[in-house]
């Protein structure tokens, strides 16, 4: 796949000619990644941090909130190493300081070794300092220590002169069983492709930042079709992965939906459409994942309306499950007038709503049996999405919050708060 690339300098994304030359400043970080992240992974350079010159933290940890990152720049230690891990980063890419000692303290599938070549010459130190190893060499003394490669070719970086297919080749091979990134002149929709087919990802940024290459025909050029129409299946599920329907894409309608961030694609009898615009059941194209062999995608969508099928209900196959069907009955009260509903008083009684959740998790907690405990747990989650509703949020984004939690490498003891505040008395 594509991995676009926001390299951020004075908590700005930028984009430099061969590391070194600033040719353009971008604008806010978060404004790219909302673009970029419909692509899947995408990789955030620090790159003050990287050259010893100060930080972006503070923008980095907003990025890997609001997105899946793989973090790099000025990672040299484990403390380093582990703080960007347990912030949410997918992923962590060490340079320099990626030895064997550090390596093996870190989770081997989220490290990323970044070999940045002059001519397949591994150089470090900020490409200063020429090790007299190549790529392949350097990959031999880690093989088996990361889970994958970022390989830079530094003479075509930020040159939209193309990349080396040849060196990329042999770089797939020294690898082994590691997934491989090339970045360094990548400019073409055809070379990400190509890349793709030889087992590795595109790490681009000048291309995308000067509108040379869009995001869309990146990842339409990569999905390959059997049927004699070109058409590739396309899985349409929500937020939380909830199955809406099926549908068809052809290259041109992915590159589209890509590009305007929208439900757009190929009908087999009508052409190209977009859904919703007679409806109004529109959709918010959130990302586009490709399946193993790459002749099938999922689009995942915020779906708004009645719902996704043209029968008016949530999913092809009939109403949402249980827990999202309750969520979108207790936000369609919000812009009802009560009519005896418990939903809307509770919306509209904060404190009343705030003695329900702490008597039904108290009840939670007192009670016994696992059918008294799922009737106990039911009313907890149905007070905790009112909660959630009258809050502004989705419960989409607390199963986000999660699986960023789950990320930490550090885990906490998990004590009772109400001991650590008589501890502390």
């Amino acid at each position: 796949m594509i991995i676009p690339s926001i390299d951020v300098r004075a908590g700005m994304a930028v984009q430099l000619v061969g590391g070194r030359e600033l040719l353009i400043t971008a604008g806010n970080p978060l404004d790219w990644l909302e673009r970029f992240s419909v692509a899947g992974e995408v990789a955030v350079v620090d790159l003050d941090a990287a050259c010893g010159s100060g930080d972006n933290r503070a923008v980095v940890e907003k990025l890997c909130a609001a997105g899946t990152c793989r973090v790099g720049g000025g990672i040299r230690d484990f403390a380093a190493a582990r703080r960007w891990l347990d912030a949410g980063a997918a992923r962590i890419v060490l340079g320099t300081a990626a030895e064997p000692a550090l390596l093996r303290r870190l989770p081997r599938e989220r490290v990323i070794v970044a070999l940045d070549a002059v001519n397949g010459e591994v150089v470090v130190d900020g490409w200063r300092r020429f090790t007299g190893l190549s790529i392949a060499e350097r990959i031999a003394e880690l093989r088996g220590l990361a889970g994958g490669f970022l390989v830079t070719f530094v003479e075509r970086e930020g040159q939209l002169v193309g990349t080396d297919m040849a060196r990329a080749r042999a770089v797939i091979g020294a690898a082994g069983g590691a997934r491989v990134t090339i970045a360094g002149g990548i400019t073409t929709a055809e070379e990400v492709a190509e890349l793709d087919r030889m087992g590795a990802d595109a790490q681009v940024g000048m291309a995308l930042y000067t509108g040379t290459l869009t995001l869309g025909r990146a990842v339409a050029a990569i999905p390959v079709s059997d049927r004699a129409d070109g058409l590739i299946p396309t899985v349409v599920v929500d937020e939380r992965g909830t199955a809406l329907g099926l549908a068809w894409s052809s290259r041109d309608s992915l590159a589209l939906a890509v590009d305007e961030r929208r439900g757009i694609y190929q009908s087999r009898r009508r052409g190209m459409w977009t859904k919703g615009e007679l409806s109004g059941a529109t959709q918010r194209l959130l990302r586009v994942d490709l399946d193993c062999d790459r002749d099938a995608l999922r689009f995942t969508v915020r779906q708004e309306g009645a719902g996704f099928c043209h029968s008016g209900s949530a999913t092809c196959w009939g109403s949402a499950p249980a827990l999202a069907a309750l969520e979108r009955t207790v936000r369609g009260r919000t812009s009802l007038p009560d009519k005896g509903s418990y939903s809307r008083r509770l919306l509209d009684d904060p404190s009343l709503l705030a003695e329900k959740l702490v008597e039904e998790a108290a009840e939670l907690a007192a009670t016994t049996g696992p059918g008294a405990v799922v009737d106990e747990a039911a009313d907890v989650l149905y007070f905790t999405l009112v909660k959630l509703v009258a809050s502004g949020v989705t419960l989409e984004q607390v199963e986000r919050e999660l699986a960023r939690r789950a990320l930490r490498i550090t885990r906490r003891r998990g004590d009772s708060k109400r001991a650590n505040v008589q501890a502390a008395t």
